[in-house]
């Protein structure tokens, strides 16, 4: 058996394809940027009370939880000409679009008395399409390279794109739309979609160009497709510790950034609180490049010594940095942040906003390639090559935990008066509304990092141990 055993030969890729492939969830980022704001929608153009949309919401991502499971296990099954990723990004697109027009532009014109359930019904139809798309973007990579030095890449290309993503969007929307509209109406959500939806279509097209010849049978694992069945789920959840530590870490870090990015805590702590709402998306601009250049670092480190430790790292600087921030926010009057002109309270903002921004940017992206990890661990612990299953049982729990962040960010406000409508731009400060929005900026987050710091100490994939794990799979002429 030794003299069969060489050096492995990794299943590499160029650096087009990692980046042309991390635009698929640069693809489906567009839409959820959208559907952070629908519950403005919902609530001011549509009608619906404020704890009802809260409690759909949630009751959606429980939903769109529960779907992903079932698609991991078609993906799996799945073998086809058009390969077996393919597909399921460019349909889960077009559904995506599809359902993003009708909800936005047609739920409004319904009868009041069905208005409700219409909301419901075209709500689950858009979360089918956005977890075939999305169940891909963890899955895929297996294909896309199993090289340990590559795999970092992809978080790099992912923190670019949604830094440009987030912020310049962000920009769009508290610069140009809501001044231009008065708010969230009608138009501003008209001119979202037309901006959303042919984006996103061009980075899916770019994205299955990218594995266009890597979704192929030669790399699906041990190259057959196994008869599977839902009772395998267990015994991949039971054995496989590192993905249900990864699982644990991943949705609190999840459940932590929902509430901190959420669209009511940018209109407390910007349209409130500092009373300058168009801030939140200047200072973005200003980070992206600080930004970029911090996940530089981090993911050269992650190259190095493995992406468990960059994670981990990370981790550990986005918690000291946030409790630094909070008693910055607490000792100074946040209405004198401003950039014109710039003053030392704007300066020390910036600093740790920059900072904290780039340290979650790294540890929030590096996670995908983890899943991968995850996949081959599965693959040299069992034999089965299941990546659909692999990502979409962490998509599952990750979105059952994150669920909650709707229903606490509607559920606090509504408990401080909001319950008939959200906080809006423009509105006095009160003691109440600062601390609601500390606890979704600061408490809430750094609660989810400790939790993924305790679960890290058991997740076993480091550097050196995927090093060995892709050798033994070589060996076994797997990969």
């Amino acid at each position: 058996m030794e003299n069969q055993k060489s050096t492995v030969v990794y299943n590499s890729a160029k650096p087009w394809q990692i980046g042309f492939f991390a635009l698929n969830n640069t693809a489906t980022n567009l839409y959820m940027f959208v559907f952070l704001f629908i519950s403005y929608y919902a609530t001011g153009i549509a009608g619906l009370l404020v704890v009802a949309v809260s409690t759909i919401l949630t009751a959606m991502r429980i939903f769109d939880g529960i779907t992903d499971p079932i698609i991991g296990y078609v993906i799996d099954k799945t073998k086809s000409k058009f390969g077996k990723f393919r597909p399921f990004m460019l349909i889960g697109n077009i559904i995506l679009a599809i359902s993003a027009v009708i909800i936005f532009q047609t739920t409004h014109l319904v009868p009041q008395a069905l208005r409700l359930v219409y909301f419901i019904l075209i709500y689950v139809i858009y979360i089918i399409g956005y977890t075939f798309q999305t169940a891909t973007t963890k899955s895929a990579q297996t294909v896309l390279t199993n090289n340990p030095k590559q795999r970092p890449l992809f978080t790099l290309f992912d923190a670019i794109y949604n830094s440009a993503l987030f912020i310049g969007l962000q920009m769009l929307i508290s610069v140009v739309l809501v001044p231009k509209y008065g708010g969230f109406t009608q138009g501003l959500f008209d001119t979202l979609l037309m901006i959303a939806i042919p984006m996103s279509l061009l980075f899916t097209l770019l994205a299955i160009s990218s594995i266009w010849t890597k979704d192929v049978e030669a790399n699906w694992g041990t190259g057959e497709v196994k008869k599977l069945k839902f009772k395998d789920y267990w015994p991949v959840i039971k054995g496989n510790r590192p993905l249900q530590m990864l699982i644990v870490s991943a949705s609190t870090d999840k459940l932590a950034n929902s509430t901190k990015s959420n669209a009511v805590t940018t209109v407390i702590i910007f349209g409130i609180l500092i009373a300058n709402y168009s801030l939140s998306g200047t200072l973005g601009l200003i980070s992206v490049i600080p930004t970029i250049l911090l996940t530089i670092v981090g993911i050269q480190y992650a190259r190095r010594l493995g992406i468990k430790k960059a994670y981990v790292a990370a981790t550990w600087i986005s918690i000291f940095l946030s409790v630094g921030f909070l008693f910055y926010l607490w000792a100074i009057d946040l209405t004198t942040i401003s950039l014109s002109p710039i003053n030392l309270q704007t300066v020390g903002f910036l600093l740790f906003y920059i900072l904290l921004g780039g340290a979650v940017a790294i540890g929030g992206n590096i996670v995908i390639p983890m899943i991968a990890d995850c996949s081959d661990y599965e693959t040299y612990r069992s034999g089965q090559y299941v990546p659909g299953m692999i990502g979409t049982i962490f998509s599952f729990v990750d979105k059952l935990i994150s669920s909650l962040a709707t229903v606490i960010v509607g559920g606090m406000v509504a408990i401080i008066g909001y319950n008939e409508v959200l906080p809006q731009v423009g509105e006095a400060a009160t003691p109440a509304l600062f601390w609601v929005g500390m606890t979704f900026f600061i408490f809430i987050p750094i609660l989810g990092w400790l939790a993924s710091i305790i679960s890290m100490k058991f997740y076993k994939l480091d550097g050196n141990y995927m090093k060995e794990i892709q050798q033994t799979l070589h060996d076994r002429n797997i990969v």
